[in-house]
């Protein structure tokens, strides 16, 4: 059996042998950029036809459609502190930012939190005279804490 990780690693591999972008996967899909990333990877499952569907793009197999379509167990880190330098940056946005961010929340919307289920992400570029600029926006819903 093909595990979603597997699957993930068979996903990249096909995506460089093809030459593939995940935009196009995305819009193949049609599913948004991050999900279909994240989901190829293994942190969600697809449909069965948007595995089957991914499946055929990448030219990959049963083996493959199964793992796609399995429940995953969330979370891609091997370690609590991330060492890839990329991933390690928003381990640090959080630390230096996070408690800020807290406040900002319970400030502008009462006792609560931020979704990662009913949630979207976004990473775009953006030019400016300083140098390329990379924009990450979180947008997930407010879940307020039921208390009783």
């Amino acid at each position: 059996m093909t595990t979603k990780k597997q699957a993930g690693e068979a996903v990249l591999a096909a995506k460089a042998r093809l030459g593939l972008t995940w935009v196009q996967l995305a819009e193949l899909l049609d599913a948004p950029e991050a999900w279909t990333v994240a989901a190829l990877l293994g942190q969600h499952p697809l449909s069965v036809t948007q595995a089957e569907k991914a499946a055929g793009i990448l030219e990959l197999g049963a083996q493959e459609i199964a793992a796609f379509t399995a429940r995953p167990t969330r979370g891609a880190l091997d370690a609590a502190v991330p060492t890839d330098p990329t991933i390690y940056r928003f381990y640090e946005v959080l630390q230096v930012y996070g408690p800020a961010i807290k406040e900002l929340i319970h400030e502008k919307f009462g006792d609560g939190i931020m979704s990662a289920i009913n949630f979207k992400i976004d990473v775009d570029r953006r030019d400016d005279p300083g140098g390329e600029r990379i924009v990450v926006t979180l947008d997930g819903k407010y879940l307020k804490y039921q208390w009783g």
